[in-house]
Formats: structure tokens, sequence, C-alpha cells
């Protein structure tokens, strides 16, 4: 039997920010919060990443606690660490010293292998009339496909 497709993404990202460039990344979990991403119990609001002595960490995350974890159960909340290449984050790391810049995750899904991976994209935020501009070209989509449904 094929486990259904875990794919949790973070909508608000893609309207508060303009997506440079992407990368994949690993996390280091503990086995309950693992078990609640299969079950796809994970939100990514709010949910920021930051360097820290040369290494990426994930914060905000809210992975809720698995309901048969008993005392080994997580904190829903607490930094996560990314596995990334040296070049990756060196690169990451170049680009948000640049002022403006940030790093948003914008997808959580577990891969073939049945490991958790997070999608990062450096981002530049966005003003108040560039997210106006999001908003028209959504209803002006919305729009076309009505017209071409009838």
């Amino acid at each position: 039997m094929k486990q259904p497709q875990i794919n949790i993404r973070n909508k608000r990202a893609t309207f508060d920010y303009e997506l440079i460039e992407t990368f994949t990344a690993g996390i280091v979990l503990t086995g309950t919060e693992i078990k609640s991403i299969r079950l796809g119990k994970a939100i990514l609001v709010d949910t920021y990443c930051i360097f820290e002595r040369g290494e990426l960490w994930v914060k905000n995350m809210h992975i809720t606690a698995y309901f048969y974890g008993s005392y080994n159960n997580h904190d829903a909340r607490r930094d996560r660490k990314l596995l990334l290449n040296k070049s990756e984050l060196k690169k990451i790391a170049r680009l948000t010293k640049q002022s403006g810049f940030t790093i948003v995750p914008t997808r959580l899904f577990i891969n073939n292998n049945g490991l958790a991976k997070l999608n990062i994209a450096i981002a530049k935020g966005k003003k108040e009339y560039d997210k106006r501009h999001s908003l028209r070209e959504q209803e002006d989509k919305r729009d076309m496909d009505r017209m071409f449904k009838k």
C-alpha cells in the first residue's frame, strides 16, 4: 500500500516574499517528530531560518506532539538543524548578508526514501503595492478559468 503524499506548504511565503533561489535541505528530527510529520501535523507559518555558529537552523516550525508519544514526546516549537552541503551553506550565507534578503521555508515533504526534507528559499520582502499586484493577477487568472469552463 502506497503512503499518502505529505506536502506541507507555506503559502504566506510566496505572498509576502519574492523568492530568488531555492534549496532542499534535510532536517534533524527525533522519532516522534517524523511520525507527526508523516501524519501531516506540521505548520510552516511564521517559520524562518538563521545562521548560528556556521550552521543553518529553522526556528518557530510547529510540529504537533505525537499522540502516542508518552514521555518521549518532543517540544512542538524547538529549533531544528538543517542539513546542507558546505558549498550551499556558503552561498546562502553570502546571499543573505546583502540587505533585504532572508531565508524562508516554503515546503515540507517526505521524499521517496522516507526522509523529511524542507525546501528553503532566499527571499526579498515584497512592498504593499507588489502584494496588491499579486492579488490582482490571481483574480484575473481565476476569472479567465471561469470564462473558459463555461
